[in-house]
């Protein structure tokens, strides 16, 4: 087996962050590889009929960079990492951006939560961590922040 030298951890910045970032952080810091933690902020595509104004894209812009704002505090926090450290926000298709972005960045491994969306929900939208799992060309590592007992 090749030795795992980076790893991409898609993360959300929702309620489970500390958990995701946490544990893939733990992971890679075993392995000795870099982590890059990479954010998609939503490109709407498909509801832009809907949303016509201007603005739209403006608005997208401003997620952005708040988002940006927010990878720069957690690149921060894990600055200890033994493997080094950095973080990318690209605004897109979750899923299909991270599976992108990985080829590029020749990631040897994906490090993702799962959300645990079920019924309908996950019907009608899919699962994120899913799709990566289906199309990455590499190794994806899934976990459920939800079941961490920490």
């Amino acid at each position: 087996m090749d030795k795992i030298k980076k790893v991409i951890v898609p993360v959300d910045f929702t309620s489970t962050i500390d958990k995701v970032a946490d544990y893939a952080a733990s992971m890679a810091d075993m392995m000795g590889a870099q982590v890059v933690f990479f954010h998609v902020v939503n490109d709407f595509r498909g509801y832009d009929m809907l949303l016509v104004h201007p603005s739209f894209a403006v608005i997208k812009q401003e997620m952005k960079d708040k988002t940006e704002k927010k990878m720069v505090e957690l690149v921060e926090k894990y600055q200890y990492l033994k493997g080094g450290v950095s973080g990318k926000v690209v605004i897109g298709k979750a899923a299909e951006e991270i599976v992108v972005f990985a080829a590029k960045e020749k990631a040897d491994m994906i490090i993702i939560g799962t959300r645990g969306i079920k019924g309908l929900e996950e019907f009608l939208m899919g699962s994120t961590a899913k799709q990566v799992v289906n199309t990455a060309s590499c190794p994806v590592l899934t976990f459920n922040p939800f079941g961490l007992n920490k």
